[in-house]
């Protein structure tokens, strides 16, 4: 099989591809490093790194059996500063995308926002992150309707593991803490620190990604877990000190999540524990 992942350099993206290339796959991956890192590359004859811009992926003269697009703006809290950026990533990228697959009749696999789904439905609107990655939903599913694009849209949930940012704005809050933890410095926890969430390891989430390529149809594919923890609940687990620091703006209250689609058309469920995590984290720690 032959695959295009954007943001291929990323966290997901390159756990994705390190897992697409032991199955014999080749892929190109196409980052325009904003986040993406080149120590992400996998030293593989199979595995084409491209630097460059979704925007100008009409330039790509391949052929793929699939299209797992990845390569979006991804946070929140920044994305009232940016939101330019935000357009011309999660807009004018994501059209560009959207075509490439229309005129090639490629499968797409979208990666969504569970932001979407936070705070009972009021998420969407709670920043023009959570906002622009919505629409991209609907223009998905028209897409199907106006042109019967393939397609499957799927929404990730606090992803953690290897290759997770652990420093600035783009940093997960797993990642944060461990790099904080190790450094012996206090945990540093978003006020009010109640806002509750679900964490998904990044190899569940890739095991789902796979999934998608033959049993994926339409919409609402979510991978997570039911259970969620507070963000201060979450500095517990990993112990020692923390502190308080301002609230972000857009940041919702909780997550919604709905597992039937999943487990129905794709028998997934997630396997890795968040609390086995940290507790080895921690064991590893005290070598």
């Amino acid at each position: 099989m032959k695959y295009l992942v954007t943001g291929g350099a990323g966290f997901i993206g390159s756990n994705l591809i390190e897992t697409l290339l032991k199955e014999g796959g080749s892929v190109v991956s196409l980052d325009n490093y904003s986040t993406g890192l080149k120590e992400n590359h996998i030293d593989s004859e199979k595995v084409v790194y491209l630097e460059g811009d979704t925007r100008d992926l009409d330039r790509l003269h391949r052929d793929f059996d699939y299209v797992y697009h990845l390569g979006e703006y991804s946070r929140v809290s920044t994305s009232f500063d940016e939101i330019e950026k935000v357009w011309n990533y999660n807009c004018a990228g994501t059209f560009k995308v959207l075509e490439f697959c229309r005129k090639k009749n490629i499968k797409l696999i979208y990666a969504a926002s569970s932001t979407k789904y936070g705070d009972r439905g009021e998420g969407e609107n709670q920043s023009p992150y959570a906002w622009f990655k919505s629409k991209n939903t609907e223009l998905i599913n028209n897409y199907f309707l106006w042109y019967n694009l393939p397609y499957a849209i799927c929404y990730f949930y606090n992803v953690y593991g290897p290759k997770q940012i652990q420093e600035g704005p783009y940093s997960t809050v797993v990642g944060i803490f461990e790099r904080q933890r190790a450094a012996g410095e206090p945990l540093t926890v978003v006020s009010p620190g109640t806002q509750r969430r679900s964490f998904t390891h990044v190899d569940d989430v890739v095991s789902g990604l796979l999934a998608l390529r033959e049993r994926g149809n339409g919409d609402g594919y979510s991978f997570g877990t039911t259970k969620t923890y507070s963000i201060s609940e979450l500095a517990e687990m990993f112990g020692g000190e923390s502190v308080f620091i301002p609230a972000r703006r857009g940041d919702r209250k909780m997550s919604s999540i709905d597992l039937s689609k999943s487990k129905k058309d794709l028998a997934w469920s997630a396997k890795l524990n968040l609390e086995e995590y940290i507790n080895k984290f921690l064991g590893k720690l005290e070598k």
